[in-house]
């Protein structure tokens, strides 16, 4: 069992919790000017890389809130959790 800390709970079990992809992705401006490749690079093309990864997370199984974290995704071991619209803090190892 691994517990994820719940910026807004505390920690609770990982099956409380729901993945919701790449964190601090902006959504476009005006999506109807994009082309199709634009459109289809912003929904499905997201980086995948070796080490600490901000990911979007949601509580389903307590407050049902998103938010966001960090997490080394070799160990699979989470670094930070904060709020959705909260900067990204600064963690130890790992890239990007």
């Amino acid at each position: 069992m691994m517990l994820i800390d719940c910026p807004y709970c505390g920690p609770r079990n990982e099956t409380e919790f729901g993945y919701g992809g790449e964190a601090h992705v902006a959504y476009p401006q005006d999506p109807h000017a994009l082309s199709d490749r634009e459109w289809a690079e912003f929904l499905f093309y997201r980086d995948n890389p070796k080490g600490d990864f901000a990911e979007r997370w949601v509580h389903n199984g307590g407050c049902r809130k998103w938010f966001n974290a960090v997490r080394d995704t070799i160990t699979y071991t989470f670094k930070a959790t904060y709020p959705v619209g909260a900067p990204r803090p600064e963690v130890s190892g790992g890239t990007k």
